[in-house]
């Protein structure tokens, strides 16, 4: 059970923060798609600090479980907290893959692979996007109005 609020966004929050998206973001995170390879803003960050989903806040990743992958998506191989993404089978483009949503808000976030690094074996390839970049000791984004802490508790 997750510490934070996992109640969707309400049709309102939804239509304000779909306003406020780029083309590139509302193309990958509503509509599933996935930004090219090598060219995201988080691939090199190598500051501490949590990734939160661009769209809702939500924490998803901590910085302590990325790693260079080397396949030109952040990568990291465990989530913030296992509640906070839902995981859903995709068959598209020919293959059977494991696509990561947001458990809060729906946002497509990218793919989560076997091949990760121990401790887990999983490889989260996210798309930059999709996410947003809280350092270590700042307040989570608050784009639903929900006051939730800090990400480093």
């Amino acid at each position: 059970m997750s510490r934070f609020d996992l109640t969707p966004p309400t049709d309102a929050q939804r239509t304000a923060i779909t306003a406020s998206l780029s083309s590139e973001e509302r193309h990958v995170l509503l509509s599933h798609g996935t930004e090219a390879p090598f060219c995201g803003v988080f691939l090199d960050n190598k500051r501490e600090g949590t990734y939160a989903c661009r769209f809702c806040g939500l924490p998803l990743f901590r910085s302590s479980a990325k790693f260079d992958s080397g396949t030109g998506w952040p990568s990291f191989f465990a989530p913030f907290d296992p509640a906070h993404i839902h995981y859903v089978r995709d068959t598209s483009h020919g293959m059977i893959r494991v696509e990561e949503t947001c458990a809060r808000c729906g946002s497509h976030l990218g793919h989560v692979f076997p091949d990760g690094p121990p401790p887990t074996g999983e490889r989260h390839c996210l798309n930059s996007v999709s996410l947003s970049f809280v350092p270590a000791g700042k307040a989570l984004p608050d784009p639903l109005g929900r006051s939730e802490a800090a990400a480093d508790d």
